[in-house]
């Protein structure tokens, strides 16, 4: 059986990297940047007063209270076009320029304007105290956002400013999911009396989409050939097929046999690892075509966990982001059994300890059928290959899943 970490690699040297496409701003929050992306103007762009106040000149403020002549105003989006002389000031506001001549703002809080006409200064500010001065906040030309950046919101503010109404972005992958099974029907639908609903192919398309992909459902494959590739067909022009479910070598697993060529298009399909051993990763025929094809186990805990050490981090290679699975570590809040030659994947609760210690407490039931306890796991404590007993108080790597 194959290491689940030569697994991984093996998925992912496999599958491609999506290419560039370009997207409105107002659409490129959560997809990674494929380019470094340059500002194409300097911000602020001028010097700029940053508080409501009176632009003057530091050397009018020597000795207080000076008195200063208001010759006119500036507001945010217009400018004073004169020059600011010997006891002079102008009325300025927020993001308003900086008039010619003047290299000091007296916040309106320290000046009154007296009856006389005049503005009364009773405090002067610092040299240089509320300026913006250009290019403060970054210049033209400058790369800001780098190739490989999943974009937040404040990301996408930035480019805004930037001047930037365009992004090339990695295109989502388009991952189809195919459940298998007689046993299986949607949820809503009529359940027969030896039926269950399928959970897998939801649960998996809500991984696809929060790390990035488009899932697109195919629904679910009855146990025959025929339907097998009929609805596997929906996947032409995807660049995965995840199958859920008959990946195993069973009468009706028919993964292998029908999508895997029987076997030819097959690199791997047994992987040292529980839940999840009947992992099944090569190339499926469909619709005459070759496509990579990733086969779930089909209890819903193999899928997941499987989804979380297989899926996830392909998904995050075809964007070009960094696909390593990154371990924490633990320590056992109980004692741990030793291993058999099968990495061992634990549901658990975490929770943080009196001296900050990040604990792991496995679930007593590790039934791979329990979908509630996966619901309330916070992480998988991992348990090496023949890994010896542990006391509590060891330390162990957990995989956190919120």
């Amino acid at each position: 059986m194959l290491a689940v970490a030569d697994a991984r690699a093996r998925i992912v040297a496999a599958l491609p990297q999506m290419p560039a496409e370009t997207v409105d701003l107002r659409h490129a929050a959560g997809r990674v940047l494929a380019v470094d992306t340059a500002a194409r103007r300097t911000q602020p762009p001028f010097d700029a007063s940053a508080m409501d106040g009176w632009a003057c000149r530091q050397a009018d403020l020597g000795s207080l209270p000076a008195r200063l002549k208001p010759v006119g105003a500036a507001a945010a989006g217009s400018r004073h076009d004169g020059m600011i002389g010997p006891g002079e000031c102008i009325r300025i506001f927020t993001g308003a320029p900086l008039p010619a001549g003047a290299d000091a703002i007296v916040i309106q809080e320290d000046a009154d304007l007296q009856p006389d006409g005049l503005l009364s200064v009773r405090e002067a500010p610092r040299p240089g105290q509320w300026i913006r001065r250009a290019g403060l906040d970054f210049s033209e030309g400058q790369n800001l956002l780098p190739a490989g950046r999943r974009l937040a919101p404040e990301d996408v503010a930035l480019a805004a400013a930037m001047n930037v109404p365009w992004l090339p972005v990695r295109r989502r992958p388009r991952i189809a999911v195919l459940a298998t099974g007689d046993e299986l029907v949607r949820p809503g639908d009529p359940v027969g009396p030896n039926q269950i609903v399928s959970s897998n192919n939801i649960g998996l398309a809500a991984l696809i989409e929060a790390h990035g992909g488009e899932a697109v459902d195919l629904g679910i494959a009855r146990d025959t050939e025929a339907d097998l590739r009929a609805k596997s067909a929906g996947a032409a022009g995807c660049d995965l097929l995840l199958t859920l479910g008959g990946a195993s070598v069973g009468e009706h697993d028919l993964i292998h046999a029908v999508l895997g060529k029987g076997g030819a298009g097959i690199d791997f399909w047994r992987i040292a690892m529980r839940p999840g051993k009947p992992l099944m990763f090569g190339h499926a025929d469909v619709a005459g075509n070759s496509l990579p094809l990733l086969g779930l186990p089909g209890n819903p805990v193999s899928a997941f966990v499987c989804g979380h050490n297989f899926l996830v981090p392909a998904l995050r290679a075809m964007l070009g982001l960094d696909w390593t699975v990154h371990f924490e570590t633990a320590v056992a809040a109980v004692d741990l059994p030793a291993n058999d030659r099968r990495e061992d994947y634990l549901r658990a609760s975490l929770q943080t300890d009196e001296t900050g210690r990040l604990l792991a407490r496995p679930f007593s039931r590790q039934d791979s059928s329990m979908l509630r306890l996966l619901s309330q796991a916070d992480g998988l404590i991992v348990r090496p290959p023949l890994a010896p007993p542990l006391q509590a108080g060891g330390s162990v790597p957990v995989l956190r899943l919120r």
